[in-house]
């Protein structure tokens, strides 16, 4: 009897830590995680053609039953949905990991709420000052803070897990925005829920 072949996740490397926890805790031996760095969301221009080595460099091995996509547009304009498509290669739903996590119904609730929001994630609590404020700039030119969040009231705290130290981190990074804080737990949302779908689907 054939071994099927695993199903290759391109992901996030914002993702990378949640996917693995979820491979692990479910018990999906089935699937293997390759990520592009999580700081190309600040050059979103990096991530198509990234994405398109990726999966000719999986096709051209025939190692892969399947090729799936965790990644939401993050900037590129479209251009990822339409080089998925035409690779055939399918794609979490959801416009960006906030969606992901919270689900699309309370994501379109919180925006509705205030539509100048920031959201953070597991991941860009732990790594706030690398990735936004020496990502933007924002530490050796303090002026750029109002720039870039000049127009935002609060900021949204989606919460993977109930951790202290990341709670402690998500609530210190609003006040160094300057913005109301608030913390809504979504645990991994629509993420488990599309790796859960796809478990049992190699070939």
């Amino acid at each position: 009897m054939a071994v099927p072949k695993p199903t290759l996740l391109i992901a996030c490397g914002a993702l990378g830590r949640e996917i693995t926890q979820l491979i692990d805790v479910n018990g999906w031996p089935c699937f293997e995680v390759q990520c592009l760095p999580a700081i190309w969301h600040n050059h979103p221009e990096r991530i198509t053609p990234a994405m398109k080595e990726k999966i000719a460099a999986a096709k051209s091995s025939d190692k892969y039953g399947r090729i799936l996509a965790l990644y939401g547009d993050c900037g590129t304009g479209g251009m990822l949905d339409r080089l998925l498509e035409e690779e055939g290669v399918e794609r979490i739903p959801g416009a960006h990991c906030y969606e992901f996590f919270a689900g699309s119904a309370q994501f379109d609730e919180m925006m509705d709420e205030e539509l100048g929001t920031f959201y953070l994630t597991d991941y860009l609590a732990r790594y706030f000052d690398r990735l936004i404020i020496k990502g933007f700039g924002i530490d050796k030119h303090p002026e750029l803070r109002d720039m870039y969040f000049g127009n935002y009231k609060r900021l949204v705290y989606l919460a993977q897990t109930d951790d202290p130290k990341i709670d402690a981190l998500a609530e210190a990074a609003a006040e160094r925005l300057d913005l109301a804080y608030e913390r809504r737990k979504t645990g991994y949302g629509g993420l488990d829920t599309f790796l859960g779908t796809n478990s049992d689907g190699n070939s």
